[in-house]
């Protein structure tokens, strides 16, 4: 039988998260954000879950045509705009929309031959310092692509960085209204985090004006069921639902006297007699390696945690707590890893990340080839 460990992914969670990121933006489209092929999920499994969006955003020229292979007919938005000039041909086949956010990028569309004119993002710097028009030089790149013939309409973007946090997006709204003042166009400004803590905050001072949500919202983790401003609050607090299990079997136990150690640089001792289980999951199978004891598991729905170190095919797992809630455990028995356990218990994935020191984002995007995946409604 092949080795026992699973992703599965869940469809119905996707159309429920995407609903929520419409509940919280009512007024406004939504991209659904599949750049990293789709958060780890693989633009293909999450394609039926997400098509109720308005448009799908992206980093790449290949994830594009994935998208538009998979008959996807609406926009797609290419998020960084285009790395050479001749990826410009093909946005022009795909009717691909794409960002601009530095000078080469306008030159590139000034020498480009269309017979249609291109949707255009102009992407400004507000305060990230990743890509964009500083807000000095902002205006005069809009002018510059509303002059020229390869250009349609133009869409005013910025970025939050702090949108998560205790910062917040006012700093950076400050300078995006001040900017932007009177310039015509659609606006996108928030991703998960603004969308979720901010999308009913006005962008514009007049009673009837648009909120942060805007024109368009591009959330990304938050429709993988994962909160974007953990620990301050949870999936359950934004009402999301995890779209990823990682699950496994137990494949041994062992039963520990006192000071027994457990696995590479006997890292943990049992501080008293306690029956361990080992899991077919390591970080070959892009379990991270830096979780320490007490990572929280799922054995058979019942929450416990790691012990010892993870070794590239194996962790361990406390099962003391299943004996205390009088519950027979071992070989076969079900480990969540992170989502949803067959009992429906839930395991978010924030808390596994952030006991590795790390966020949802990087823990979705490193499951491993190896490990199988399939899809449930």
């Amino acid at each position: 039988m092949p080795r026992p460990i699973l992703a599965t992914i869940h469809t119905q969670a996707l159309r429920h998260n995407l609903s929520r990121m419409r509940e919280c933006a009512p007024d406004a489209r939504v991209w659904a954000v599949v750049k990293a092929n789709a958060y780890g999920h693989g633009i293909e499994r999450a394609f039926d879950g997400l098509r109720g969006a308005d448009g799908f955003a992206l980093l790449d020229l290949q994830e594009a045509e994935r998208v538009r292979e998979l008959g996807w007919r609406g926009p797609i938005l290419l998020l960084e705009g285009v790395f050479e000039a001749r990826d410009l041909e093909l946005c022009s086949r795909l009717q691909l929309w794409h960002t601009v956010h530095c000078d080469e990028q306008i030159a590139m569309l000034a020498t480009h031959k269309t017979h249609q004119p291109h949707r255009i993002f102009l992407k400004l710097n507000s305060g990230m310092n990743r890509l964009g028009f500083a807000p000095a030089r902002y205006r005069a790149a809009w002018a510059r692509l509303n002059a020229l013939p390869q250009v349609d309409e133009i869409t005013l973007m910025t970025h939050f960085s702090d949108a998560d946090g205790q910062a917040g997006i006012a700093a950076q709204l400050d300078v995006f209204k001040r900017v932007t003042a009177d310039l015509p166009g659609e606006r996108t400004l928030a991703n998960s985090a603004a969308t979720l803590r901010h999308a009913g905050e006005p962008l514009d001072d007049s009673a009837d004006g648009l909120r942060v949500a805007a024109d368009w919202i591009r959330p990304g983790i938050a429709v993988y069921g994962s909160s974007p401003d953990f620990p301050s609050h949870d999936i359950a607090h934004w009402r999301l639902q995890p779209t990823m299990t990682l699950s496994a079997r137990l494949i041994a136990t062992q039963d520990l006297q006192t000071g027994d150690c457990v696995g590479y640089g006997s890292s943990f001792r049992a501080p008293q007699p306690m029956r361990i289980g080992v899991v077919a999951c390591g970080y070959a199978d892009g379990y991270p390696r830096l979780c320490p004891t007490g990572t929280p598991v799922l054995v058979n729905g019942v929450r416990t945690h790691t012990v010892g170190r993870v070794s590239m095919d194996m962790i361990t797992v406390d099962l003391e707590p299943l004996a205390a809630a009088g519950m027979p455990t071992g070989i076969g028995s079900e480990v969540t890893l992170w989502g949803r356990s067959a009992s429906g218990a839930v395991l978010p994935i924030d808390e596994v990340a952030a006991a590795a020191g790390t966020v949802g984002y990087e823990l979705m995007c490193a499951l491993a080839p190896r490990v199988p995946v399939e899809l449930a409604d």
